[in-house]
């Protein structure tokens, strides 16, 4: 098998693993809000990671660890204000949906590359403005600074899905509120986290045990803080080995595949998001006859609901052409000679389409 689906999720990281480890033995399964001692002690731990993960975000605010990042949205949406809701035309459906829960949301358009304009209008009385780093689908690298900017010049609040970008780009500075996925950064799954700004105040979603300084009731799990804290401080120290290691898979990948349409901007991306099409491509049937790579017709997330992408539909494309891509996500663990064999199979299943 070879796996071309990072953006879905990574794989995880070894160090992240023996850190957790050590909370799943036989004298390390004690609730962390407990005041024994084998309960402080995996507070603690809780403690050490959550400063490994603040580590990610600009200085200045607290982290409230959550169950996922689309929990972290949540908070973030449902907790704060009341009022019209910002969003751009290609965010995650947990950002999408949350903010049509208020019945209020206000889409905020791409261009064909799929980027804001950084000085779109926001509407009238806007409390909150939402915009991703990454788009998990494309990659395009969206303005957020100037986004949060211009949010918090007028009056509103700013939240970045920072799932797809943290520990691969530096923070978004200015935002106000940040949320994050441990599975997307080679931590586990079951575990995400909100960045709030010093001085915001969200209500809680979730009720019960006042924990997360009552911000998210239930008790945490020290294995799964320890796996997102040392994924996240490897991430940081690995973030320029990283990268040099996805410019050059992007490279090849692009040799091999240069007669496909990249979808998305071609300079404003993350390179380990690679979303490409030929038209009149059955990817379904692509996809059975690449039965040993693991890639995505579209976004995990909406993968299976039959419709076409919103994502590839808000850059203009048609319902036959956003059909017509796929995406390829590679990263820290993808070799070079495994991308190539993937690329070329990928390539010569669809030339025996006739595409």
């Amino acid at each position: 098998m070879i796996y071309l689906d990072y953006q879905a999720t990574t794989p995880l990281a070894p160090e992240a693993r023996e850190a957790m480890l050590r909370w799943l033995a036989d004298d390390g399964f004690a609730n962390p809000h407990s005041a024994h001692a084998m309960g402080r002690a995996a507070k603690a731990a809780v403690e050490v990671a959550r400063e490994q993960v603040a580590a990610l975000f600009p200085p200045g605010g607290r982290v409230v660890f959550t169950g996922s990042a689309t929990e972290a949205i949540n908070l973030a949406i449902r907790g704060g204000p009341n009022g019209p809701v910002a969003v751009s035309a290609i965010e995650h459906a947990a950002v999408r949906d949350t903010a049509r829960w208020f019945d209020a949301d206000h889409e905020l358009a791409v261009d064909a590359d799929g980027l804001i304009d950084p000085e779109v209008p926001f509407p009238e009385g806007a409390r909150l403005v939402a915009a991703m780093q990454v788009n998990n689908e494309i990659g395009t690298i969206q303005p957020v600074e100037r986004l949060a900017e211009r949010a918090r010049a007028a009056g509103a609040w700013f939240l970045c899905d920072a799932v797809q970008g943290a520990g691969k780009l530096a923070a978004p500075a200015g935002a106000d509120l940040i949320a994050v996925s441990a599975h997307k950064l080679h931590g586990p799954k079951g575990i995400g986290a909100l960045w709030v700004r010093d001085g915001l105040q969200l209500s809680p979603i979730i009720l019960g045990g006042g924990q997360e300084g009552g911000l998210r009731s239930g008790t945490l799990s020290p294995a799964l803080c320890a796996g997102f804290g040392a994924a996240a401080k490897l991430a940081l120290e690995r973030r320029e080995e990283d990268a040099a290691h996805v410019e050059m898979l992007w490279n090849e990948a692009r040799a091999v595949l240069n007669r496909w349409t990249m979808n998305g901007s071609k300079t404003k991306r993350y390179k380990g998001n690679l979303n490409l099409r030929l038209n009149g491509l059955d990817v379904a049937r692509l996809m059975s006859d690449c039965r040993r790579i693991m890639f995505s017709a579209g976004s995990a997330c909406a993968s299976g609901s039959g419709r076409p992408s919103h994502v590839l539909r808000a850059l203009g494309l048609s319902d036959g052409e956003a059909r017509s891509s796929i995406r390829l996500g590679f990263g820290r663990y993808t070799t070079r000679d495994e991308l190539i064999e993937a690329c070329r199979t990928i390539d010569a299943a669809a030339k025996a389409q006739g595409v």
